[in-house]
């Protein structure tokens, strides 16, 4: 009898113990180390962040983490390596906005669904976008630049991330809204498009504060607007687009860490309350948000799908005015 009860008291506990790693379960994870893949190149906005934060969560975890660049078109490449990875909290996508917004209406075939394939883990933190011109072209407005495109032969040039990335839409709203010719040049990732920006490839462009402040400061690019509500607290002197007249153009980049879709949920909160301690540390906030121009979010799952639901509908809007179809 009393082996018997040995017997069944081991089974429960292994069922229980079972049920637990079916459920997923946080009490253990991660016991490995962690992969987060970033779909652009190194050096850019969410590419910093990111590794300040993987920085902190190996420490917390007293595992790896590691952080990835798997770059190309427009963060597809990425984005569908972790939408194809298991759903059990060991791969992450640490991207902006676009990935999941503006690509779905871009690409004919998709190779991912940006809804169900991803499971929302933080919203780490948000910057209104800034449009910039190389300092050696005489605009210094949106005013200006369309007044001065008709007689401009060739055209200005604007770069962007990629078709239908938050420059090219901007750019080409203003286009059609103004009647005026934009030439578009597309780039792999928003440092190479600054880097072109500043050495005059270009004579237009769009970046936040996060990633075009050390060139402004460099006196290489100038920010002529900012592409939201507010003025930037980095920038206080740069108008809102609404300022400017042209209430149409906003864009807002946000930085954002996703599971693949069916992670288990336990183990998606803790990966969201452990970042978002590291975000709201005020020794992060001094030295890696604030001087960038970066607002602290640290929004769990549930703000990062409601920041999704909204950016799709503003997404929309502009990929229409835009008359941008999908390839």
């Amino acid at each position: 009898m009393r082996i018997a009860g040995i017997l069944a008291a081991s089974t429960l506990c292994f069922g229980t113990h079972l049920a637990a790693q079916e459920a997923g379960t946080a009490e253990n994870f991660p016991s490995k180390p962690v992969h987060i893949i970033v779909p652009f190149p190194p050096g850019g906005g969410v590419d910093t962040i990111i590794r300040a934060v993987a920085a902190g969560l190996d420490t917390k975890w007293g595992q790896r983490v590691v952080v990835e660049n798997k770059l190309g078109a427009a963060s597809v490449i990425g984005a569908q390596a972790v939408a194809g990875a298991p759903a059990d909290g060991y791969t992450l996508l640490a991207t902006i906005n676009q990935t999941v917004t503006s690509n779905r209406f871009l690409f004919k075939n998709l190779p991912y669904d940006p809804d169900k394939d991803f499971a929302p883990v933080s919203l780490m933190t948000s910057s209104d976008q800034m449009l910039l011109v190389n300092a050696k072209v005489p605009v210094n407005s949106l005013r200006d630049l369309v007044e001065q495109a008709p007689a401009k032969n060739p055209p200005f040039a604007f770069g962007s991330f990629g078709n239908g990335s938050q420059p090219h839409l901007l750019y080409e709203t203003l286009k059609h809204n103004k009647g005026i010719d934009l030439i578009h040049v597309p780039y792999k990732g928003v440092a190479p498009m600054l880097t072109g920006l500043a050495g005059g490839e270009i004579q237009f462009g769009v970046g936040s504060a996060n990633v075009a402040g050390p060139l402004i400061e460099a006196g290489r690019i100038r920010p002529i607007a900012i592409a939201g509500e507010h003025r930037s607290p980095v920038f206080p002197d740069v108008p809102t687009t609404t300022e400017a007249g042209y209430p149409d153009l906003q864009a807002q980049v946000w930085y954002a860490l996703f599971a693949p879709g069916g992670t288990p949920r336990p183990i998606v909160g803790k990966i969201s309350e452990d970042v978002a301690d590291i975000l709201k540390n005020p020794e992060f906030i001094a030295q890696y948000l604030a001087p960038r121009g970066l607002n602290l979010v640290a929004g769990g799952p549930d703000a990062l799908a409601e920041a999704i639901q909204k950016d799709v509908r503003l997404t929309q809007a502009m990929v229409q005015a835009a008359g941008v179809k999908p390839e």
